[in-house]
């Protein structure tokens, strides 16, 4: 059954909404403040914003991307989160339907949008995402797939193949590669999508992130021992296990 344009509307508003309120836990969990009070306000002059002012997207292009009062510029990522997971809230709709898959695609697109841009900006994985992510993904298999079991497996083989890897590098190198955020986020895409999706999230976000520290060397704006934030990867390469990952798994297996 084919969505109305009524019902992708409204998801699509749906979705913008809450890429606001990811751009509150974005802006916020890394500083250790409340994503709950205040209310939104510039960051650069701390001035509530009326709720005219904090319309998704619309308010930032009414505004030109400053702020009303002091005119300092409002980064470009507040309407680029919330046209993404608006975005992501349409596509999942038209695909799932109003399912509880769809509940759960779009809650673990949310945290994997919010890890992404956090990670990005401060290398850091919090855990009040991935912690209570491990939690909601593990129950939703049991109605929404992949299945409790591949679930299970997913979070022991996500978590324990990165904590592995973390401890090997630290007894042979003696200082950390691997942060234990990383290693709570791959348990966290473990438990939403199965462990054959965690295997192939590993092997792209590791893909990835070689690509672009080979590049940060090649342009000498890194070497060997730059911290690149891997969280950001594994983002890039659950987002893509759980939408293309099947077709990829299917078509690589039939190679043999």
């Amino acid at each position: 059954m084919i969505p109305t344009p009524i019902a992708l509307a409204f998801v699509a508003f749906l979705g913008t909404t809450l890429g606001s309120f990811l751009n509150v836990c974005i802006y916020r969990l890394p500083l250790g403040r409340s994503i709950v009070w205040p209310g939104s306000g510039c960051p650069a002059c701390a001035r509530s914003l009326a709720w005219y002012q904090n319309i998704p997207v619309l308010s930032w292009i009414a505004l030109r991307g400053k702020c009303r009062t002091c005119r300092a510029p409002i980064s470009v990522r507040y309407p680029l989160v919330e046209c993404l997971t608006g975005a992501m809230f349409v596509a999942a709709f038209w695909y799932y339907g109003p399912t509880l898959l769809f509940v759960s695609r779009v809650l673990f697109g949310c945290a994997l949008i919010a890890l992404f841009a956090i990670d990005l900006e401060h290398h850091l994985l919090p855990n009040v995402i991935t912690l209570p992510g491990i939690a909601v993904g593990f129950l939703f298999s049991f109605v929404s797939g992949p299945g409790w079991l591949s679930s299970l497996i997913g979070i022991l083989v996500g978590g324990g193949t990165l904590f592995a890897v973390a401890e090997a590098y630290y007894r042979i190198r003696h200082e950390e590669g691997l942060g234990m955020g990383d290693v709570k986020m791959l348990a966290m895409v473990g438990a939403f999508l199965g462990w054959p999706a965690t295997l192939m999230t590993l092997m792209m976000g590791s893909i990835a992130g070689s690509v672009v520290g080979m590049l940060l060397i090649a342009s000498r704006r890194g070497d060997m021992k730059y911290a690149l934030p891997f969280g950001t990867f594994l983002a890039m390469g659950a987002a893509l296990s759980a939408t293309v990952g099947p077709s990829l798994l299917t078509w690589y297996i039939n190679q043999w």
